[in-house]
């Protein structure tokens, strides 16, 4: 019957390997390498959301900080903004970091990825931290922006509720990623493109009218107000707003390729800093107004285009959300799969690249968005929130790329100077974000705390665990095997009996395995299979190794499965039960006389082993506080059968204790009648 519905799915299963195949084909490199039109409109719409929403409240952050502005003060943090985004965003990111690429991946654990192997034990606790801290980046930007952008309508008519108003978008934004954003994601390039004319446009309008602002091209007005003024940490607080999403853009590097956003931030740059230079230029002519707290964002357009830019900021807000999110959901698997967090549920909404989707983060995330609105209410209050912890997430990436560029043969004194370079910068950005902690700051660090502590905590207990699972050589339990195969005086339990094996090595076999299928209950098979789901840091990888043990009763699979591949381990099964049978390896018919005259294949049975931490183990209080916090932490994630999507209906789970003794302890004596 289980052999029946895999065939009744075979349609359903060859359309995933197409699948798999089809994004080898579309994403081996050479799509990403060529810069096309459509390539630059899709750049536009999924990477830059974040930073291209940033016109939204950095300078109202800016004269936040100094409402009795000067012209110099003006000038000054916008030369501030113009080298920020030059520096850190153009120079680090978009020339180097882009480079650093997982098989066309991006990201700080993509980066870690690349650097794991290295002797330097201590660098997960970076990419745990950095990737914690962007987590929490996506709990404060979708509040920030979406508030931001609807306090907009507070200019037409003051006494709009916003805060219902900015509930109802964000609970729209969590809704929709279950349907994934196959389809409205098409939208996502023209309005991005359509929002950063207009930004670009509304900036150039406004520069006539005080050209002196065009001085914040000269870095010299930056130095000189940050040398003058006692409020500099603040000033440059502020100002690091604007480059807040170039983590991200490095994150989204697998959905456009590097060369298709390297060649579309050239246009994005010139669009923000018009925009930039508009809202001084208006801020210096208009000072009055700008006194009453008006958003400079807002206060850049006629009258008449309040509304559509309220409109258009939504969408835009919506758009950077969402790219956020999808950033989300993409840490979360490569944690995964890099043994950082207890398995998930990945969903696959559409075949489009990058469409992740998983329940649990989703909802989390809300919850801390939502939360996020209600504790600060409006964005003026949400900006001491933000920043921290990209700050922190940036000096992070920093340090996995000067170990990166090391790696790559780069010259020690250039890797030096980077490094230099970009922690002082980052460092001076860290200092003045730290200003906000008691206001605001402490809210993402607590989000942070709370995703890096499980995310190390797990690292550390899994591969502890991992060192006392004993082994056996599969040569040496091979001939007790084939003896219960044979053993008529047993009940058959199934025709394929499948093991999920934690042994990478062929030659090797959990000892727990053998005492499930010898001592615990006898398990009588045809065949017995041993797979092992080997989660490789190629993302599109999907491909499968085979060793015959004994022919018709023992084989050893390894399943080589990339990130971003759907761990649909019985259609993958089926898939190399069927190579074997056209190859002769495998005679798949039952077993059983009757059924085995009318061609009526044999039935499947999964055994998981859960091993449960004994008490009576032996071992140090670090140990075991490790394997107790583990068995608290994997009720955060599914079980082995859901995450690997297996029928519960064929899955039978075991528990069997771990017992970890380290001494050998006192042994008790028989004493002489």
């Amino acid at each position: 019957m289980v052999w029946s519905r895999w065939a009744a799915n075979r349609r359903g299963g060859d359309g995933v390997l197409k699948y798999v195949k089809a994004n080898e084909r579309k994403y081996d490199g050479s799509s990403l390498r060529r810069i096309t039109l459509a390539g630059m409109l899709v750049t536009v719409g999924i990477v830059f959301g974040d930073i291209g929403t940033s016109p939204l409240y950095v300078m109202k952050a800016i004269v936040g900080v100094n409402p009795g502005y000067d012209a110099d003060y003006i000038i000054g943090a916008i030369s501030c903004v113009i080298w920020t985004l030059t520096l850190q965003t153009t120079v680090k990111y978009v020339l180097i970091a882009l480079r650093a690429d997982n098989k066309g991946e991006g990201g700080i654990l993509a980066l870690f990825a690349l650097l794991r192997r290295q002797p330097r034990g201590w660098l997960y606790i970076v990419a745990a931290v950095g990737a914690a801290m962007l987590v929490a980046d996506g709990v404060i930007t979708p509040a920030i922006t979406v508030t931001t952008a609807v306090e907009g309508l507070r200019i037409v008519a003051p006494a709009t509720p916003v805060l219902p108003i900015v509930i109802g978008v964000i609970l729209l934004i969590f809704m929709m990623q279950r349907v994934g954003t196959g389809r409205i994601g098409r939208c996502f390039g023209p309005f991005m493109l359509a929002w950063f004319l207009m930004l670009g446009v509304l900036g150039a309008v406004n520069l006539p009218a005080c050209p002196e602002v065009l001085k914040a091209f000269n870095p010299w007005y930056a130095v000189k107000l940050l040398v003058s003024s006692p409020s500099w940490f603040m000033i440059m607080g502020a100002v690091f707003l604007c480059t807040t999403g170039a983590e991200a853009l490095y994150s989204d590097l697998g959905h456009c390729g590097r060369r298709n956003i390297t060649a579309s931030w050239m246009f994005v740059k010139v669009m923000l800093i018009l925009n930039y230079l508009g809202q001084g230029a208006w801020l210096l002519t208009h000072a009055r107004e700008a006194a009453g707290g008006i958003n400079p964002f807002y206060a850049v357009m006629p009258q008449w285009m309040t509304l559509a830019g309220v409109a258009m900021s939504t969408g835009a807000a919506i758009i950077a959300s969402q790219a956020l999110l999808s950033g989300s959901f993409t840490i979360f698997s490569e944690a995964v799969n890099l043994g950082f967090w207890p398995r998930l549920k990945i969903d696959y909404p559409s075949t489009e690249k990058g469409q992740l989707y998983v329940s649990s983060v989703n909802w989390c995330l809300l919850a801390g968005c939502l939360l996020t609105v209600v504790i600060f209410r409006d964005s003026s209050h949400i900006e001491a929130a933000y920043g921290l912890a990209v700050t922190i997430a940036m000096l992070t990436t920093t340090l996995l790329l000067a170990f990166w560029l090391r790696l790559r043969g780069v010259n020690m004194i250039v890797v030096g100077a980077f490094f230099a370079f970009f922690m002082t910068v980052e460092g001076i950005f860290f200092v003045a974000n730290m200003s906000k902690f008691v206001h605001g700051g402490w809210f993402s660090l607590m989000i942070a705390a709370v995703v890096g502590s499980i995310m190390i905590v797990w690292r550390n207990s899994t591969r502890r665990r991992a060192s006392f699972i004993e082994y056996r050589r599969m040569a040496d339990s091979a001939a007790t095997i084939s003896a219960v195969k044979a053993d008529k005086e047993i009940p058959k339990y199934a025709s394929n009996l499948v093991y999920l094996s934690r042994s990478g090595d062929p030659s090797l076999v959990e000892s727990k395995l053998l005492y499930s299928i010898v001592n615990k209950q006898p398990k009588r098979a045809d065949h017995y299979w041993f797979v092992h789901i080997d989660h490789v840091d190629s993302p599109d990888e999907l491909s499968y190794s085979v060793s015959v043990v004994v022919p018709e009763t023992i084989y050893v699979v390894t399943m080589h499965l990339g990130f971003r591949v759907a761990p649909r381990i019985s259609v993958y099964l089926r898939q190399i039960v069927e190579d074997l049978v056209v190859s002769g390896d495998l005679d798949l018919r039952s077993g059983y006389p009757s059924l085995r005259r009318e061609g009526i294949p044999g039935d499947f049975r999964f055994i998981i082993l859960h091993r449960i931490f004994s008490p009576t183990s032996i071992c140090g209080a670090t140990t075991a506080l490790l394997m107790r916090l583990h068995d608290i932490l994997r009720h955060i994630g599914v079980s082995d059968t859901s995450a690997y999507g297996l029928d519960t209906s064929v899955v039978t789970a075991e528990t069997v204790p771990l017992i970890i003794n380290t001494s050998s302890g006192r042994r008790i004596v028989r004493e002489e009648c």
